[in-house]
């Protein structure tokens, strides 16, 4: 996801390539998730034949400020982005698929009127960016939504983040510390990356709650961000820029063992708040409580140390089923299962003696303490039907034999036949 340095890269682009200049002519295409509040139609409406004034940018959102409102608020979402028909569109380094124009999922197409003439895509393929019109004077884009539910920038809003702003902020939360580096609300701009940036600066573990932090760790932590999100804008978000010692540059690949610092420092991952975190833990130590659905440890997420697998486990309460079901067979000790989960050919159990075991104890538990047994009712013999003499067979008698009727009194044969006919009838 662009962060607050790729945001600044993009509104450094559209201050190089856009401001100043006319647009001539727009095209856009109905997304009724993309374009928030507004509608296509209204967008090419409001910018066409406006000139361009400004460009400006508040942690993950920036805004074009045209001659007359309405103004233009964007959010890039996922893979959003701004391509310049003039300039590749690639993130950090050019690439060499970006000649295609117009480019794929685009939302809109600005063309400007001024030589050197340029064109202007929004792409977006996953269709998580917004495009949004504000009415309202330029300096005050910053007072309206969504703008003004996010945090301050720790760039341009530098002088807002004083300490004792933060301190009070942050320990209004009991929360992992990486969900609140990530909470827009809080502070604007940082994203999974920045915010591992952030904690490995400041040394402190993203699973540790806020309330947890010393006074030394609060203020190493708001010096972090400050430093970081100041890097991040300088260099554009260039990596090629980035200090070389950073997670950045060496975190990526995470499936791949051994990640390691220059340093030698191993590099870890561990889940919080959702989002996969990179972390050092020779550096990143725990000084006060964390999470309890993870430790820092994969075999902790799936469950392996934990006979009932975590609190939040779905699998929590048919683990504790099999572990009573185990535990209540007298002759057998079984070893605390792996949980792997119970589902659809699976059991849970370790080897073929604890699936005979947990077969069994449900077989009995299902006689004695649901219902007794019923007996299988015998099969009633069926009556033959005399067809009468072979040498005639259009003529059939209707007359019913019974089994074991030695009878051949006709009277007291339908009279019998009569009877039981009732009887089955019941």
């Amino acid at each position: 996801m662009p962060e607050i340095g790729e945001v600044a890269k993009l509104v450094h682009q559209l201050q190089k390539h856009l401001v100043g200049k006319t647009i001539a002519s727009v095209r856009a295409i109905e997304d009724t998730i993309v374009y928030k509040d507004t509608t296509s139609e209204l967008f090419k409406e409001a910018i066409t034949g406006k000139k361009v004034v400004d460009a400006g940018q508040q942690g993950k959102y920036f805004w074009i400020v045209m001659s007359s409102p309405p103004h233009v608020i964007a959010h890039l979402g996922m893979t959003g982005w701004m391509t310049f028909s003039n300039q590749s569109a690639g993130w950090y380094k050019p690439k060499e698929e970006d000649n295609e124009w117009p480019p794929k999922h685009w939302k809109f197409l600005l063309s400007t009127a001024e030589d050197p003439k340029c064109e202007v895509a929004f792409t977006d393929p996953r269709r998580l960016g917004r495009i949004r019109l504000v009415d309202c004077q330029a300096g005050q884009i910053r007072n309206h939504s969504p703008l003004k539910e996010n945090g301050p920038d720790p760039v341009i809003d530098r002088e807002k983040l004083s300490k004792d702003w933060f301190i009070e902020k942050i320990k209004k939360k009991r929360v992992p510390v990486k969900s609140w580096l990530l909470d827009q609300a809080n502070i604007s701009g940082v994203g999974n990356w920045v915010g591992d940036e952030i904690l490995y600066n400041a040394k402190i573990h993203p699973e540790q709650y806020t309330n947890s932090l010393s006074d030394t760790q609060l203020n190493q932590l708001l010096e972090s961000i400050l430093s970081v999100c100041s890097v991040c804008v300088g260099t554009l978000a260039e990596q090629e820029r980035f200090p070389e010692e950073w997670l950045m540059k060496h975190r990526w690949s995470k499936g791949k063992k051994d990640k390691k610092l220059p340093n030698g420092r191993k590099i870890e991952f561990v889940k919080v708040g959702g989002r996969t975190s990179a972390f050092v833990p020779t550096v990143q130590k725990k000084t006060g409580p964390t999470t309890e659905e993870a430790t820092g440890s994969t075999k902790r997420a799936i469950g392996t140390n934990d006979e009932n697998g975590p609190p939040n486990s779905p699998f929590a309460k048919k683990d504790s089923k099999l572990t009573n079901k185990r535990t209540a067979a007298p002759k057998k000790k079984v070893p605390a299962p792996v949980n792997k989960g119970v589902g659809k050919g699976e059991t849970g159990a370790e080897d073929d003696d604890d699936i005979d075991d947990i077969e069994n104890n449900d077989k009995e538990s299902s006689m004695t303490e649901e219902e007794p047994a019923k007996p299988v009712p015998k099969k009633r013999k069926t009556p033959t039907i005399d067809k009468g003499p072979k040498g005639n067979p259009e003529k059939k008698s209707k007359r019913v034999v019974m089994p074991n009727n030695t009878s051949n009194d006709k009277g007291s044969t339908r009279r019998r036949s009569t009877r039981i006919g009732r009887k089955g009838a019941s």
